[in-house]
């Protein structure tokens, strides 16, 4: 495996993500944030959050797999999201949790959760990103 996620002792215990993400791979790969875009360019949950975290992690997987690897090979997710509060997170959870079974995958790396004012497109809420390592 190339990437190994760790909670070490002397940080918190988080169930949403690991704390540290120690990579081996020999190839690095970077996916530009992904927003919910369908292939063909139309954003899927237009006003729902859920749906939308969703389908960026749903492209975030295919953008791995073309990369040759997978959600085991991400060492570090960066999460942004439009208007951000804390109401927010039961919406982000469910989006995560409904790609996660979906795709038959935990996403657990390390990740970064940033409120932003506004994306590149107003129907986007949330866009995903993510560094990964691939042997």
């Amino acid at each position: 495996m190339t990437v190994t996620l760790v909670n070490p002792d002397g940080l918190p215990q988080i169930d949403a993500y690991r704390q540290v993400s120690i990579a081996t791979g020999s190839k690095l790969v970077f996916i530009a944030g992904q927003v919910a875009w369908d292939a063909d360019g139309v954003t899927v949950g237009e006003g729902d959050l859920a749906a939308q975290v969703e389908q960026c992690y749903l492209n975030v997987a295919t953008a791995l797999a073309a990369a040759g690897g997978s959600f085991e090979n991400v060492a570090k997710l960066t999460v942004h999201v439009v208007d951000w509060t804390p109401r927010k997170m039961p919406l982000l959870l469910e989006g995560i949790a409904r790609a996660a079974a979906k795709l038959g995958i935990t996403p657990v790396p390390p990740a970064t959760l940033l409120g932003v004012a506004a994306l590149d497109v107003p129907d986007h809420l949330v866009e995903v990103e993510a560094t990964a390592v691939v042997d």
